[in-house]
């Protein structure tokens, strides 16, 4: 049970007891004191109610043995309203009771059932036009509680599909930063071992620039991971505009993997939402992965470009392309698309065999 939902069983009993209360209240109002007998009746409520429902939360909903404790509480509310009328008030704290303590469908034939014991005290059942107001009765509560019902069970699939997005989001944050910062993190190594083209003759410069970088990168990842635990914006972002982001991540990009990346804005910088400018940077980050580890381009060119009514992110590099159109193109390009129609914006991939790869984000700005 959640806090949401403990809000709401915690208000089904105050209301319960709220109009026992007020029960006793117009009781008392009425005459001097209640009989005895109705002062025995309304704790029996009380307490049946405290020791078999409150004090089992774990077993609200169960059809066994809930379905005894509110057939318990009916015959008690029949008798306290027999004994004396002022309890009428309290069918409004016992009514919701069998939504919150049965399962459905028996929730309903529970809530039928209250509204039987609420005619059978007041003496209803004989009046002529008795059948056509137990039918409307019946059929209000049970339309309510069908009411109730379809509102649980949409709060329920919101929360689920507010799971599943969240998956989808780490899935994306880990992709966009650890699963690519491993990446460049195996290239550096690889590269290291290369430096060494014979047994005891290592180039000892080559190899230390490149064990600087892998460990340059593995601080930078371990600083993503902790971020990404954090739910917080993209690290480049925090302390920078998108702009200074995007060249910071193309100059590191530059030193690691050997090839010029350059970064041009145009239009006039302004401050970005959050998840706008992170979308942004991550498509960037995913276009010089790409570059990187499957187009061996020679050059990259990210273009940030400030419109009246939106911003796009061009990323641009003279590798050898691929076919956008071919299967099992990868999880980085189905993210992209993802982040980008969580913004708002539209994804566009333009690539061929030997012609390079052109990836245009478009974001609207209102």
């Amino acid at each position: 049970m959640n806090v949401w939902e403990a809000r709401w069983v915690r208000a089904f009993h105050l209301l319960y007891y709220a109009c026992l209360a007020l029960g006793l209240i117009l009781s008392i109002g009425e005459q001097t004191s209640p009989a005895p007998v109705t002062l025995v009746v309304l704790a029996l409520l009380a307490g049946w109610h405290w020791f078999f429902v409150v004090r089992r939360p774990h077993l609200l909903g169960r059809l066994r043995p809930m379905a005894l404790h509110l057939a318990v509480l009916c015959a008690l509310y029949t008798a306290l309203v027999l004994a004396d009328r002022s309890f009428d008030v309290v069918i409004f704290g016992l009514m919701p009771q069998p939504y919150l303590m049965l399962p459905t469908p028996w929730s309903y034939a529970g809530a039928v059932t209250t509204i039987l014991c609420t005619f059978a005290a007041r003496g209803y059942l004989d009046d002529p036009d008795a059948l056509w107001r137990l039918a409307g009765s019946c059929g209000l509560v049970v339309a309510i509680g069908m009411f109730l019902t379809y509102v649980l069970r949409q709060s329920a699939q919101n929360k689920m599909l507010g799971v599943l997005e969240e998956r989808a989001r780490l899935a994306r944050e880990i992709h966009d930063t650890i699963a690519q910062g491993l990446s460049g993190i195996i290239t550096q190594l690889e590269a290291a071992e290369q430096a060494m083209p014979a047994p005891g003759t290592p180039d000892l410069p080559a190899v230390r620039r490149r064990i600087a970088l892998a460990k340059e990168l593995a601080r930078d990842n371990l600083h993503e991971a902790r971020r990404s635990v954090d739910a917080l914006r993209p690290g480049p972002l925090q302390d920078a505009r998108l702009d200074a982001a995007l060249a910071q991540v193309a100059e590191r990009w530059s030193r690691t993997s050997g090839v010029s990346a350059t970064v041009t804005v145009e239009g006039t910088s302004r401050p970005l939402p959050g998840e706008v400018g992170a979308t942004l940077l991550r498509a960037a980050q995913e276009g010089l992965s790409n570059a990187a580890k499957h187009a061996r381009a020679g050059r990259v060119a990210i273009t940030l470009t400030y419109m009246d009514d939106e911003v796009t992110l061009d990323v641009y590099d003279n590798g050898r392309g691929f076919d956008p159109g071919a299967r099992g193109s990868g999880y980085g390009l189905a993210a992209m698309h993802e982040r980008a129609r969580g913004v708002g914006g539209t994804l566009t991939v333009e690539s061929a065999p030997g012609e390079g790869t052109a990836l245009c984000l478009r974001i609207p700005s209102s």
